[in-house]
Order: structure tokens, then sequence, then C-alpha cells
């Protein structure tokens, strides 16, 4: 495991930072009970295009995400403490970073890492080590919900109008990611210089909300310039305010 400490990498962050790394338009979301694979896994990938640890993550999420179709969920969030190491990673956002360090503390862990994955926001582990990843996911899908979203996303230039119904009160939070469906990268500095790097969903705008009493509503997410809808869909998930812990997960198609 390669450590890299906030004071040799001039990071400010409050912990150290190691390298080692279905739906329709109109989507109604809710597991059944009649299979060990009905329940669902959130994966979200901490990950960074200036990690050399960081590809084997990209390719273990995207082969769990194809092999279990509308039941995984992945999300790649890039963090932008890689930066400084020379490359700027361009999908790369600090509020990424703030999530994992929320993750971190809620996990009561000492450090963030990439690539770090965490599943349903309630377990953490190597992002490459597909063996843990996978025993964790099928732990999760045996699993279900009975909660339903209603979700539809609609493009108006170059904002993604987003409109969901919850079935019920609820004091969780909703978290609605615009993701990118594939993109590749050439690098050409740092530590994966001279590689073509693949990932999937990668996470272009993401917004949570506090639900409170409020069962229904809509929210913008920005595409970037450059993106067009048809290569995005967008990723709806309630979560608890308290554990982090995700209850149910939906996916809609842009129209």
């Amino acid at each position: 495991m390669k450590l890299i400490s906030i004071v040799k990498s001039i990071f400010i962050l409050p912990f150290s930072i190691a390298c080692n790394m279905s739906a329709a338009n109109h989507n109604d979301v809710a597991a059944t009970n009649d299979s060990t694979k009905n329940g669902f896994a959130v994966l979200e990938l901490f990950t960074s295009e200036g990690c050399s640890s960081c590809p084997p993550a990209d390719a273990v999420l995207a082969k769990l995400s194809e092999e279990y179709k509308g039941n995984v969920y992945a999300l790649g969030f890039h963090v932008d403490y890689w930066n400084r190491l020379g490359w700027t990673d361009s999908f790369s956002k600090a509020d990424y970073s703030r999530r994992q360090e929320k993750y971190a503390t809620q996990l009561h862990l000492n450090s963030i890492y990439t690539p770090q994955l965490i599943i349903n926001g309630k377990t953490e582990i190597i992002g490459s080590n597909e063996r843990k990843v996978r025993d964790a996911v099928t732990k999760e899908l045996k699993k279900s919900t009975v909660t339903l979203i209603q979700s539809h996303a609609k493009q108006n230039g170059s904002v993604i109008a987003v409109s969901y119904a919850i079935d019920k009160s609820s004091n969780d939070i909703l978290n609605i990611a615009l993701v990118q469906s594939n993109a590749s990268t050439n690098v050409k500095n740092g530590e994966n210089n001279g590689h073509i790097l693949h990932h999937i969903n990668v996470v272009r705008d993401f917004k949570t909300l506090e639900l409170k009493n409020s069962l229904n509503g809509t929210i913008n997410l920005n595409i970037p310039e450059h993106l067009v809808a048809k290569d995005c869909k967008v990723i709806i998930y309630l979560q608890n305010k308290q554990s982090m812990e995700i209850n149910v997960v939906g996916e809609t198609k842009i129209e």
C-alpha cells in the first residue's frame, strides 16, 4: 500500500490519502422478494485518473455493472486531491472528495484513499479487490426494498430536469446523479502517463436534497458542454441521513 502523507503532497485534508487502491423514462423502482438477486447494490467508486491503482478498480466496476444489469448501479466519483501530482482529472470535483470524507467520518476510518468503493453507503472496500467486492455485492443482492420512487428526466438545453415522487413520507436524503455512460481519456502526465483510461457512469453533476415531508419535486442537473443527453442517464437513490445507508435506487433515461 502506498501512502501519501498530507505534508508531502501539500493537501489540506482531514484525512491521510492512500493509493491502494432499469428503468424507463417514467421509472418505478421497487425490489421484490422472490429471488436472491432482486436486491440492489449501489457502488460508489472514488477514483482518479492520476492514480495508477485506479484503472483496475474502474475495470471491476464496469464488469460488475454489466454482469448484474438492473441490480448493480455504478457511479464513478472522480476526486480532486490527485490533481497536484502531475495530471488534472477533468472529471474531478472537490464536492466528490468531500463526499468521500463524509463516508470516512461515518465509517470511522482514519484515511481516505483511491480506489475506494462504498457499497450501499455502509461497506467500504478497495475497489480493485474483485473477490471482496463481488462477495459484498452478492450479500446486498439478497436483500430487498419496498420503497417506491417515480422519476422522469428531460433535457432542456444545457439542463436536465429531473422530476421525482416518493411513495411515502421520508426523512432521508435524495441523491440525484447525472452520469456519463462511457468515457475515455488519453492521459499525458502523472502516474498513468501514456495510458488510455476507460470509465463507465462518470458522475458529471450530483445534487442532494433533504426530503423531510416533501414527497415530490423537480431538480435541475447541469449537463457539461460538449456532452449530449443520449450519452448520459440519471441515477436516483434514497439515503439515510444519519447512517448513510442507501434504501432504494433507480435509473432513468433522459428524453
